[in-house]
């Protein structure tokens, strides 16, 4: 089977030696991977077609890869353009609405904090959303960081010894110092 030619695409020896790395790499992204080897076979003049072929992928996509390679360089290689992909599922407003429920609001059913799946439930979204929208904004419902005073009458008392043992161990400690 001939290989179809075309005009090789411009490409300095630091550009193909970076593409080479990248074509042999197994911890880039596959995406990365297969552009590199792409634009490799576009330097050596082989036709769109051609590498859609070997890359399975259509022509549109190699000709964005040299365009994006033309434009940026190494830089552009394994890139995703903007507005492509999967678009937010969420509806609007949802993220802070359960970013409030969060901080202003309790369950229910008398729980002492929302898990993943009530918070779910009463929003309307799917609960790793929940999980992904608390981890973005740091939230951490089922963790109380609070200080409990002790009921104990002698509590200031104590309290006192236990920090002048701590700011003085030598008067505390009955002047021994353990080495």
């Amino acid at each position: 089977m001939p290989f179809e030619t075309a005009a090789a695409m411009p490409v300095s020896a630091d550009q193909l030696g970076a593409l080479a790395r990248m074509a042999r790499s197994t911890s880039l992204p596959h995406r990365a991977v297969m552009q590199a080897k792409g634009l490799l076979l576009a330097a050596d003049g082989v036709a769109n077609q051609q590498i859609a072929r070997r890359c399975e992928v259509d022509s549109d996509t190699v000709r964005r890869w040299r365009r994006r390679f033309a434009d940026k360089g190494v830089d552009g290689v394994g890139v995703i353009a903007k507005g492509r992909g999967r678009k937010p599922s969420i509806p609007a407003g949802t993220v802070e609405e359960v970013v409030r429920l969060t901080h202003q609001e309790r369950p229910a059913d008398g729980t002492t904090h929302w898990s993943t799946r009530s918070m779910a439930t009463r929003v309307g979204i799917g609960k790793d959303a929940v999980a992904r929208i608390w981890s973005d904004h740091g939230l951490k419902p089922w963790k109380v960081d609070t200080f409990k005073i002790s009921t104990d009458p002698r509590f200031e008392e104590k309290l006192v010894d236990v920090v002048g043992l701590h700011l003085s161990p030598a008067v505390a400690g009955g002047g021994v110092q353990r080495r």
